[in-house]
């Protein structure tokens, strides 16, 4: 029993820490760009900043979608949803250099 738990941990570490969040607080537009693969544009990343300097922070990550431009029809919710935060540091995935040959 203790080995799988520390299977099923030590799996849970190295998982997580390839995992990014960006925070929609306090992003910057590079750091929203990196959500790409959600459908977040650069136009987007402007729309999110200038949506939350008017409307203050956002509460939870669901009110995403109040920023125009950002919606099913346009954006994969889905991942979005798993790739933001409101709360805590913004973590970016590190991607590795490209390899010399």
């Amino acid at each position: 029993m203790k080995n799988l738990l520390a299977i099923i941990v030590t799996m849970f570490v190295f998982s997580s820490s390839a995992y990014a969040y960006v925070n929609i607080n306090t992003a910057t537009q590079a750091e929203l760009e990196t959500l790409k693969t959600s459908g977040i544009t650069s136009s987007k990343a402007k729309a999110i900043i200038d949506y939350r300097t008017k409307a203050g922070s956002f509460k939870t990550v669901d009110d995403i979608e109040k920023v125009e431009g950002v919606n099913n029809k346009t954006v994969n919710m889905e991942q979005l949803r798993r790739d933001i935060s409101v709360t805590g540091p913004t973590v970016l995935k590190k991607v590795a250099p490209p390899a010399v040959k």
